[in-house]
């Protein structure tokens, strides 16, 4: 039995850089390009904040697309790191999740966000519990994942490591990451349980299939 840990999600990520980078700028992510970037995007403005921190910020893009809010991209990979910075728009900085959780990151931030880039386990709970380092008090966390309930397929609707897959992308990506499923009650309970009382949850919707394709999350910081 395969034995998936944090530490080889890094790795997935670090082989699959250029691959990555190509099909975010590419338009190649359909689901990215119909709905969720623009779900997350709007989520943030609808908070109007001024400053903030995207937290796994791979090649950037997000932070392009925010040009109004003072930004920071933080992310583990150097290979993403260096591809977003090579395309501007914003600070990046290499940092791994348990460096975050260490303190490496001090902040005082309006919103931190996470894209699609909580996909472990207890580096995840690390990086919530250290959200006082990097967001003021009454900051806001806003995380957008997977929907769990079109995420679980046949599997056993329980949290748990599941095998990552490169289906549907190009055959430049190679051994897929694993990454951590949680059920909806899991998501809020890991919001509550580090502090951050969540005030708002939106489920966007595919246009073509009305199912959820994503789930977002936003915590305030007590």
């Amino acid at each position: 039995m395969t034995t998936h840990t944090d530490a080889s999600i890094i790795d997935s990520w670090s082989r699959n850089t250029d691959p990555w980078t190509a099909a975010v700028r590419g338009g190649e992510i359909a689901s990215r390009v119909l709905v969720t970037n623009a779900a997350i995007v709007d989520t943030v403005r609808a908070y109007a904040p001024a400053t903030g921190v995207d937290l796994g910020c791979g090649e950037g893009w997000l932070v392009r697309a925010l040009p109004e809010v003072a930004l920071l991209g933080v992310d583990a990979s150097a290979g993403l790191v260096e591809q977003a910075r090579k395309a501007g728009g914003g600070e990046f900085r290499q940092l791994s999740y348990e460096e975050i959780a260490a303190g490496a990151l001090q902040l005082a931030a309006d919103v931190a966000v996470c894209n699609f880039s909580l996909i472990g386990d207890e580096a995840v709970r690390g990086l919530l519990r250290a959200a006082p380092t990097y967001l003021r008090p009454g900051g806001l966390l806003i995380v957008q994942t997977v929907h769990p309930l079109m995420a679980c397929g046949d599997a056993p609707y329980a949290d748990g490591w599941r095998d990552g897959s490169w289906a549907g992308f190009s055959s430049a990506f190679t051994d897929p990451a694993p990454w951590y499923f949680r059920t909806v009650s899991s998501w809020l309970a890991l919001f509550e349980e580090h502090g951050l009382r969540v005030v708002e949850m939106r489920e966007p919707l595919h246009p073509e299939t009305a199912k959820p394709v994503s789930l977002i999350l936003v915590g305030r910081l007590a």
